[in-house]
């Protein structure tokens, strides 16, 4: 069955022709100063496929995270970001950049343009931020981080789009969709579904919970903008299956 599980901020394992991969995994309690409410164990995911990670910013490429995990496993990451997963002890390692495609199990993945700043830090390698699209019998984009580009209509139509709204502060910085550019990247994606990722996970050390203000805006706007999508507000560790939209 197809279908997707949202586990908090980028974390989402989509399965797809009985092919499963997770998108971000970041699952500790603490990353930074960043903390969630609870951990994520990596053996409820269960059996995996494949890890996908959009760029390296420490929210979406958590080394502590990562290991937790099989290190056969193959992890696709954008492109000169290969050898610091593989001092991780992972053997197989693949690195992509905007356009280029791969096929893990019975699904097709294709890297995508992401407007967010690359890196990880003043002497990191120079990689590129990515989305992907990953294809079976139905469609689903994971954006990663990402602000409103032209070339996103390219990516039309969609069976899901799996959007950022927020972040982990009071405030977004450049290279971010908000509940009102999510809503306006609907209609250049023309998804038949879309569910807000991003939002209502992590928070700094004396913040209070994140709330769903975030996804409940998205909804609100996207209903005004691109009423023909059906959005769906997902709860961590929430399922929504696919065969619905394919």
């Amino acid at each position: 069955m197809s279908r997707l599980t949202w586990l908090g901020h980028s974390t989402v394992v989509v399965d797809l022709e009985d092919t499963r991969v997770v998108t971000d995994p970041v699952l500790r309690a603490r990353v930074w100063h960043l903390r969630r409410n609870a951990e994520v164990a990596a053996d409820s995911l269960g059996r995996l496929d494949a890890i996908l990670v959009s760029h390296l910013h420490f929210d979406h490429l958590d080394l502590r995270s990562l290991r937790r995990f099989d290190h056969e496993l193959p992890v696709v990451v954008p492109r000169g970001a290969g050898a610091l997963v593989r001092r991780r002890g992972f053997g197989e390692v693949v690195e992509v950049d905007v356009g280029e495609e791969i096929e893990i199990g019975a699904i097709r993945i294709r890297a995508t343009h992401a407007e967010h700043a690359p890196g990880r830090g003043p002497f990191s390698a120079k990689t590129p931020s990515l989305g992907y699209v990953l294809e079976g019998r139905a469609s689903v984009y994971f954006a990663g981080d990402t602000d409103l580009f032209a070339a996103m209509n390219e990516l039309a139509p969609l069976d899901v789009a799996l959007l950022p709204v927020a972040g982990w502060g009071p405030g977004l910085g450049p290279g971010h969709l908000d509940p009102a550019r999510a809503a306006e990247a609907l209609r250049l994606l023309k998804p038949k579904v879309a569910v807000p990722i991003h939002w209502g996970t992590f928070r700094t050390l004396f913040a209070e919970p994140a709330g769903d203000g975030p996804a409940r805006d998205f909804a609100r706007l996207a209903a005004a903008l691109a009423p023909e999508v059906d959005v769906r507000v997902l709860s961590i560790g929430e399922t929504l299956a696919l065969g619905a939209v394919s």
